[in-house]
This record gives structure tokens, sequence and C-alpha cells, in this order.
């Protein structure tokens, strides 16, 4: 009996240990199949400026630019991105079946090929619309099969129609300034076939393409020619913009990375110097620009304005500060004011005077040069711990953009009818960031122009007449050649201001 029973647990064992290797077997079956039939890609960590990964055969997918300690997310965010891409996937497994079938019926070539996945992916409405109507910029926005090849002078909308378009033009902000163009090279946007140049990488994100030229590397031409219209084009679309720039210098864009960074999460493509050919379903050529270092609110996306784009630049570079210190923060300390000295023309020949009457009135004193250098972020910050800022007419004034908001700026005007151009450049972008904005005019006795010139000469009696001849004459006569010496006893009214406007 005890034989029987040990041949029945046997015989059943038997018959589990076949029912679990079934099971297992299909199970091995079904996972090859999902993987041979759907393709996977497994991430890489790479470096600090991203990695490519495979995704199509002769192409690759943009990186995407990480902090270090984002790498270990990397897994999770792929996992995020193969549910979120299953029409990709999809164009994509339809782009195989359909070279498949073009094989066998002796079929179309790979250009033609490469052209149809890029308009089973892209899956929208094409478009090319220029705008050259604007006073400030130039631009085209297209939409559809738009390829860039690097190292080349076209953006490319490829249309299988009879359209035969060519727009020519420079993408930087400030039209009609010939001296500016002059280090601005020109792009053409134009409509081409499907003997396009075949991609290489591709792209999901749309681009924005602009020139890095012209007058960058001046502080205030940075701002309003360059970055102010960057975030215009970039800061609704939540990182997921692709930026080409041409006449690119790697230190300005390391310059300040911290705006790169937060406005897009790919890395920056050097259009002059990189050799792909990238494609995208949107671009974006020329940035928008409104006016000098500001923002016109019912023109900008989403009704930004230079408020916005001050929080944005706080958010940037990790600036604590978004008020001044209230009566009651003060009690224990000083007002900090900063002092631009500028080193050149329009230098105060007098600052050690001016010192003396801040530190009389109650401020803590500090005086720098304006100069931002390669540590924008370091020099934002000081500016971000001010009260008040106070300096000459010119670019060092742009770091206004860095104060907290009801901090106050004291623009002095040299001599020589530039009230005008004051406000326009930092005056009205002043009252635009909700910053106390007040302005000293000087006298033609507080003027190292009374040295040069006698006091019947028209650089005093007529001084528009210079505007008049052009900005080279007004320049080089009013800003290149002009030091400023403040009446201490009439100044000190204006310190007094900036005094009564903390403590309101």
């Amino acid at each position: 009996m005890a034989n029987k029973l040990k041949l029945f647990r046997n015989a059943g064992q038997t018959q589990r240990f076949r029912f679990v290797m079934l099971v297992v077997g299909c199970f091995v079956i079904s996972m090859t199949f999902i993987l041979i039939s759907r393709p996977f890609t497994f991430p890489s960590l790479g470096s600090k400026l991203g990695t490519q990964r495979s995704d199509v055969e002769g192409e690759k997918v943009a990186p995407t630019l990480r902090d270090d300690d984002q790498a270990s997310k990397q897994l999770e965010k792929n996992e995020e991105e193969n549910l979120q891409g299953k029409e990709d996937d999809e164009a994509l497994e339809s782009t195989s079946e359909a070279e498949e079938g073009g094989a066998k019926n002796g079929g179309n070539s790979d250009q033609d090929e490469a052209h149809t996945a890029h308009e089973i992916k892209s899956n929208v409405e094409k478009k090319l619309s220029c705008e050259f109507s604007d006073p400030r910029v130039d631009v085209c926005e297209l939409s559809g099969d738009i390829r860039i090849p690097g190292n080349s002078s076209d953006v490319l909308f490829v249309d299988s129609g009879e359209r035969n378009e060519a727009f020519r033009f420079r993408p930087y902000a400030r039209k009609g300034d010939a001296a500016a163009f002059s280090r601005v090279r020109e792009l053409t946007v134009k409509a081409v076939d499907v003997s396009a140049p075949q991609c290489t990488v591709r792209h999901a994100a749309p681009a924005v393409v602009f020139s890095a030229g012209g007058y960058t590397g001046n502080l205030f031409h940075d701002f309003t020619d360059v970055l102010i219209p960057l975030f215009l084009a970039a800061r609704q679309l939540d990182g997921e913009v692709q930026f080409v720039v041409s006449d690119m210098n790697p230190w300005w864009v390391y310059r300040y990375l911290p705006v790169f960074q937060k406005l897009s999460k790919f890395p920056v493509i050097d259009y002059d110097k990189n050799k792909e050919v990238h494609c995208f379903s949107k671009v974006v050529v020329g940035l928008r620009s409104h006016k000098e270092l500001s923002i016109d609110p019912a023109r900008a996306p989403n009704g930004y304005s230079m408020v916005d784009f001050a929080k944005f630049l706080r958010e940037a570079f990790s600036l604590e500060r978004d008020a001044i210190s209230n009566i009651e923060d003060l009690a224990g300390k000083k007002p900090r004011i900063l002092i631009v000295a500028r080193k050149q023309s329009r230098a105060f020949t007098n600052l050690h005077e001016i010192t003396q009457l801040a530190d009389q009135l109650g401020f803590e004193i500090i005086v720098n040069d304006g100069d931002v250098g390669s540590d924008v972020g370091q020099f934002a910050k000081l500016v971000n711990s001010v009260d008040v800022m106070l300096g000459v007419h010119g670019s060092g004034l742009t770091n206004l953009v860095f104060l907290p908001p009801n901090a106050t700026v004291i623009q002095v005007v040299p001599w020589g009818g530039l009230e005008w151009m004051a406000m326009l450049d930092f005056g009205e972008p002043a009252k635009d960031m909700k910053l106390n904005y007040v302005q000293y005019s000087i006298a033609i006795e507080e003027s190292s122009l009374i040295e040069q010139y006698p006091r019947d000469h028209p650089v005093f009696k007529d001084p528009m007449s210079f505007h008049q001849r052009g900005h080279p004459v007004m320049r080089s006569t009013f800003m290149d050649n002009q030091n400023v010496k403040l009446d201490i006893k009439k100044f000190k009214n204006t310190l007094w201001k900036a005094l009564e406007l903390i403590i309101q």
C-alpha cells in the first residue's frame, strides 16, 4: 500500500512539474515576442552635457542636458518616455512596414523613405510663415518637416509641392543696425523638395534658431538683444525647446549657462560647427523683441512682463531676496548701496566725496565697476543683496535686473540732452520691474566737458544738434569723452530720496 501511495505522489509531482514548465515556457516565449516586436531603448549615463542613443538606423535622438545628480533618475525617465512615446513607436513600426513593402515592390529611394518616416512622425500641419514688418526683428515660423544641416546657412522646409521660396535675414534683435549686423551671419529659410539631406538627428522638442553675434559681450546688449527675447521665445515651453545658435562663442554661453539651463533641457547646438542634419517638426528662426531692456506684456506669451523675467533670473541664479529690507529689518543694520563706478568714460571723478556722503547718511557702501565678468551668478548675488544701486548712464546699470523688487535705481545722466535715452534704456525698464527709479541730470559745472569747450560752444548751447548729426557723433561727444563730478550738496537730496523710498 505504501508503495502505491509513493507512486501516486511521484506521478502527481511529475504532472505539477510539467504544468509549471509549460507556464514558464509560455511566459518566456511571450516576453521574447514582446521584446522583438517592440524595441526598447536602454539608457546610458553620460556627461553633464547629455548623451546620444540609437533611434532608427542612421539617426540619433537629441541628447538632454542633465545635472549630475539627475543621472540616477534616467531609468525612470526613459520608462515614462516609452509609455508616453507610443505614437512615435507606432510611427517607427509603420515606417518599417512601409520600407519592407517598398523593397518588395522595387520601391522608393532611401531619401523618400526618410521623408515618409518624418512625415508620419511629425504629424503636424505644414506651415512656413515669415514676418518682416516689425521694426526690431525679422522672424520665420515653420512647422512640418524641417531640416537644419549643421555648418550651413540653411533652414529647410521640406515640401513635396511646387513651392519655391527663400527668405534671407539675420536672426538678431537689432534690425537695421549695420554695425551689429556686420557681426551676424545671414541665414536662409527656404522651401525645398524631398531631395533635402537626410536626417541624422531627430528632435521631439521644437527649435529656436538665433544669433549670438552682434553686440553680445556688452552686458546691456546681452540682455536686450538676446536673453530677454530668448525668455519670450522659450519660457512657456517649460524646457522642451532646443536652441540652435549661430555666431556662437562658447565662453558667452558659459557666462549665462544658468539661464540656458533654466530655459532648455537640452545642450545648445553650435550651428556653425555642428555637422549633423537636425530635424524638427517646429522651428522659429529669430527672436522677438519689444523694446530696450524690457517687455510689452500685451505682446508677450502668457502676458509675461519684466517682473516675470526678474523672478525667472532669481530662480536661475538662486538669488535669495525677493524684497528689500523693511524698516524693522533695518533697525540693526544699515541699508546697502552699490555704487557702479565706471573706469573709463562717464566715471565719477569725486568718488571719495560720494562715498563719504553716503556714509554720513547711514548707508553701507559697496563700490564696483559693474562688470559681471565670467561669474554672472556671483555678481548677481551681490546686486541682489543691496537696496539701492547708483551709477552713471551705461551698461553697468543693466545689473538692475538682479535687484530685489522695490529696490531703488539712481541713474546719473551726463550732460548732452541724454534724458530721453536714459529713460528708454534704464528708467522705463526699472519701472517695468516694479523698482523705484530716481534720475539725476548733471549741470554743466558737473561735466568734464567744461574743461574741453568754451561756455558758448554748441556742446552747451545746442547739444541736440549733435544728436541730429547721428549716433556716432553724439556718442563720441557726450558718452565716450565725458566724466562726472557730482555737486555733493545738490546730490544729497537725491540720496535722501532713496532713503525715503526704503523707509516707505
